[in-house]
């Protein structure tokens, strides 16, 4: 048995974790292990190849629609493998640094193994068994892969299997209809692809404001086919190809065939790799670690974040939390994780971005009588007249000021809700984004004439209709 001061599983966001307790413990020894190559999720499986890869899909849609501005170019080609070979390249080069400080740093071991617990405190990683009075769970995430009769059989690719291809396949089957799909559905339709997707509920995106969804589901639409209320129920092989079977909730059935089936359904946790249980570690019905407000675990000393909780499985909720175990864990504090201000956003087109409560959420919590809704054109700005930009803000604010949410989908959408994001944390009202001086001609004047056309729910709706949304 190895004795340590400190374990981490995982070598994404808990990194941070590890490094603010060196920091204060400079002779204390740390055991970080990754069955994966480090980096995490993000890194190496996630946001960042899949954000290089869809940025080319951008300009594709940016090229296509340039004509409409009197600039004539045309797409006379896209190099499929020098797209993934230049997503390889930037993530191997940061994975190799991450992976040189691990080894070379003076207080650290780093384990390239798979950890299970087998008792309280204690870890198997490879032959070795440790032990540690505290623990740092960053154990991430792995595609969920749905109980489909023939899909094993048949085979597919995942989020993380499809960074491994050499060529484009000439049709794309995706079962999934939420981030990942409508991502990579748009990155592969865009190079020119056959994509159909193939969703469950009545419309992708479910979980998004509906106006969210719809705006994507019409531009993806253009390109690819979206099947929407049909629920898989097999996946077989027929003459070469694949062939996905789907049926709605009346029985009728849909067989879709295509070279590749993507398979994009959600996430799943590591517990069957980690055990937790094994260490007197609670999970939920899904094999989710459970955490208190302070994220520490059932048992004491041991805390986890990220994925591993499956809570808001983003990077940057990721790193928050990593903040508020190291306040805990490291420094002695009682600092509570609030999840109020959770913003995120999906890279599409058109690119999208949340905050807070969606317009139902703020109705059921509020009541509809002390809820407003603002909503704003990317066109009626200078900036979007210029840019022929499509898209829209839409707020919701309780009657008395407070900012509830912010949806807004078009060009640029996560970097237009960054204000909306800051007032929300800082708790300021409306009145303060009225106040302050937006640069004209700018999109971000999209934001604040929202805030400065606020309506009843209803009146919101008739507008809506008369829009023919």
């Amino acid at each position: 048995m190895k004795y340590y001061d400190a374990i981490a599983i995982g070598t994404g966001s808990v990194m941070s974790v590890v490094n603010g307790f060196i920091q204060f413990n400079p002779d204390a020894k740390v055991a970080v292990i990754d069955k994966d190559r480090p980096g995490g999720i993000c890194l190496t499986k996630g946001c960042i190849p899949s954000k290089i890869l869809v940025y080319p899909a951008e300009l594709i849609s940016d090229i296509e629609k340039a004509k409409e501005l009197g600039v004539h170019v045309e797409v006379r080609g896209v190099d499929f493998r020098k797209i993934m070979e230049r997503m390889r390249k930037i993530v191997d080069e940061d994975v190799e640094e991450i992976e040189k400080a691990l080894k070379e740093h003076p207080n650290i071991d780093y384990y390239r193994d798979v950890a299970t617990f087998t008792a309280p405190y204690e870890l198997k990683v490879g032959n070795e068994r440790i032990k540690a009075e505290k623990i740092f769970i960053g154990s991430g995430s792995k595609p969920l892969i749905p109980n489909i009769k023939g899909l094993s059989q048949v085979g597919f690719i995942t989020s993380d299997t499809l960074l491994e291809l050499e060529e484009m396949p000439e049709s794309l089957a995706i079962i999934g209809g939420g981030y990942i799909a409508v991502e990579y559905g748009n990155f592969f339709a865009r190079l020119g692809c056959d994509v159909k997707i193939i969703e469950m509920f009545p419309r992708i995106l479910y979980n998004e404001e509906p106006e969210l969804s719809w705006a994507v589901q019409e531009e993806l639409g253009r390109i690819a086919e979206i099947y929407t209320s049909y629920k898989v129920i097999e996946v077989k092989k027929e003459n070469g190809l694949k062939k996905v079977v789907a049926v709605d909730s009346e029985g009728n059935k849909k067989e879709i065939e295509s070279e590749e089936v993507l398979v994009a359904a959600g996430r799943a946790p590591n517990s069957d790799i980690l055990k937790p249980e094994n260490g007197g570690i609670k999970t939920d019905s899904r094999g989710w670690i459970v955490v208190n407000e302070y994220l520490e675990t059932s048992m004491p000393g041991v805390y986890a974040l990220g994925d591993a909780i499956g809570k808001y499985m983003f990077k940057h909720a990721a790193n928050h939390e990593a903040r508020v175990v190291f306040e805990n864990a490291v420094m002695g504090r009682r600092r509570m994780m609030n999840y109020d201000v959770v913003p995120h956003a999906a890279f599409t087109q058109p690119e999208i971005a949340s905050v807070g409560l969606k317009e139902a959420e703020a109705i059921e919590r509020y009541g509809k009588d002390n809820v407003l809704i603002g909503y704003e054109k990317y066109e009626t700005t200078g900036k979007g007249l210029a840019m022929n930009a499509k898209g829209f803000v839409k707020v919701i604010v309780s009657r008395a000021g407070k900012i509830l949410g912010a949806h807004i989908a078009g060009k640029y959408a996560s970097v237009m809700i960054q204000e909306i994001v800051n007032l929300m944390v800082a708790k300021a009202s409306v009145s303060v984004m009225l106040e302050a001086m937006h640069i004209h001609p700018a999109l971000s004047e999209a934001v604040v004439w929202a805030f400065g056309n606020l309506m009843e729910v209803e009146e919101y709706h008739r507008m809506l209709a008369e829009f023919g949304v």
